[in-house]
This record gives structure tokens, sequence and C-alpha cells, in this order.
């Protein structure tokens, strides 16, 4: 079975929330949200990946070395398997805009549970929930 490493970012802001995108029509899960990020490429970093995902889907330039390993979740699809590695992100330059159109909210962690959000998040937004609370 295929393997697909996916990065994802928990967005902190000065005010302890956390953002979530809305995924697009047209996509599987669409209308479900999810913590951004997309998947890594061949010779990447997971790091690497997630500061390229970040830039390119809501148009920040994160410090790399402030990314913060946090938490994984892995996901048995029917056509592939899917592990996905979450960092938190307190520092980033840039003001946060949807540059692939897609919606954004912030959140604080104990509203995670309410939101919709696809199998390989739902894990990850509890453990956000448990270990960010203020």
């Amino acid at each position: 079975m295929k393997i697909l490493l996916v990065v994802a970012g928990a967005l902190v802001d000065a005010d302890g929330r956390v953002l979530i995108t809305q995924r697009p029509a047209g996509k599987q899960w669409a209308g479900k949200w999810e913590f951004p990020g997309g998947k890594i490429h061949a010779g990447e970093t997971p790091e690497a990946a997630l500061v390229r995902e970040l830039r390119e889907e809501l148009s920040i330039d994160p410090c790399e070395s402030c990314l913060q390993s946090f938490a994984f979740s892995s996901v048995s699809y029917p056509d592939f398997h899917l592990l996905l590695a979450l960092y938190v992100c307190r520092q980033w330059d840039g003001i946060v805009r949807a540059a692939e159109g897609q919606a954004l909210k912030w959140v604080k962690p104990d509203q995670l549970h309410h939101m919709q959000m696809p199998p390989a998040d739902i894990p990850l937004a509890a453990e956000i929930r448990d270990r960010l609370r203020r």
C-alpha cells in the first residue's frame, strides 16, 4: 500500500487561537476544516515542506526554526495510507490570507471538536485541545 507523507501546521496567534482552513469544492473531504499544509515532495524535509505550503496557501513566511513538532496521525484509506505530521507555529512574517481562495477561521483549541474535520485531523485537534489550553 502506498504511504502518503503529509505535513500540517497549527498556527497559534497571540490570543491562543488556532487557524484552520476549509477544504475547497472538488477535493476529497470538501467543506471540512483542516490544519493547513500539504504533501512532502521527494527530497524535502517535513519542515521545508510546511514552510513551502504555508507560503503558498497563506502568503506568510513562517520561521522554520520555530516550528515545534507536536503530534502525528496515521490513517488508512482504501488506496493509500496517510501519515500526517503536525507542527505548532507561533511566529511568522506577513498577514495570514487565503492565497488559494479557501475559507479561514481562527478558533480556540477547546472549540476544535465542534468543527467537521477529515479523519486524519480529528485526533490532532484533540491533542491541540488537550495540550494547548489557556
